[in-house]
């Protein structure tokens, strides 16, 4: 097995966090890091005792979950909750941050933002981290490193596979079923 980076590690952390997320339109984690030591995390969800997305649903106003704390604002407000300094610090976030998230990211005093996937990438945000001297760094994060069932799924695939070929089923369609194999599990499928 090859071992992984720290920024992966991180990544990773981020990732698993978004695993407790109570969002239903987007699972998002950050993790607050400073010489290589995890200082908070956060994930995406309601006020603590509060009602959830997953069990009342999202309340929507003007595009956006009002019910939802992001996961960036959830880990630096755990660094105030119990006083402990961001400033210098480095967050890894599991997507690229919204506008206000990265305003609070900036103001708070991290020196380094690196998120694993864009999405709706704000310009103003980019902007402003690029005006603040914030380093951004996308990682390259494969989310199967964290999968833990994933052998078992591959060989379940590749069972049903075989069982499909025994029953006739044509090249085409296996080369089609081992392709997608490979594109979910980096396997390829003897057929």
């Amino acid at each position: 097995m090859k071992r992984i980076t720290w920024d992966q590690f991180f990544m990773a952390q981020s990732h698993l966090l978004a695993l407790r997320s109570t969002c239903t339109r987007l699972a998002v984690g950050a993790t607050i890091v400073r010489d290589r030591r995890v200082i908070a995390g956060g994930y995406n969800g309601s006020i603590s005792g509060g009602d959830h997305c997953i069990d009342k649903g999202c309340y929507v106003v003007d595009g956006h979950c009002v019910r939802t704390i992001h996961a960036e604002m959830n880990a630096l407000l755990q660094c105030s909750k119990y006083g402990v300094s961001v400033s210098g610090a480095d967050i890894y976030v599991s997507h690229f941050p919204c506008l206000q998230c990265t305003k609070s990211i900036i103001q708070a005093g991290i020196v380094r933002l690196y998120y694993a996937t864009d999405y709706r990438n704000h310009e103003y945000a980019i902007e402003l981290l690029e005006q603040a001297g914030v380093e951004v760094i996308q990682v390259n994060f494969d989310e199967r490193q964290i999968d833990f069932l994933s052998v078992e799924k591959a060989s379940l695939y590749m069972e049903l596979i075989g069982k499909l070929k025994e029953k006739g089923g044509s090249d085409e369609e296996l080369a089609h079923y081992n392709e997608r194999v490979k594109q979910l599990f980096g396997e390829e499928i003897e057929i």
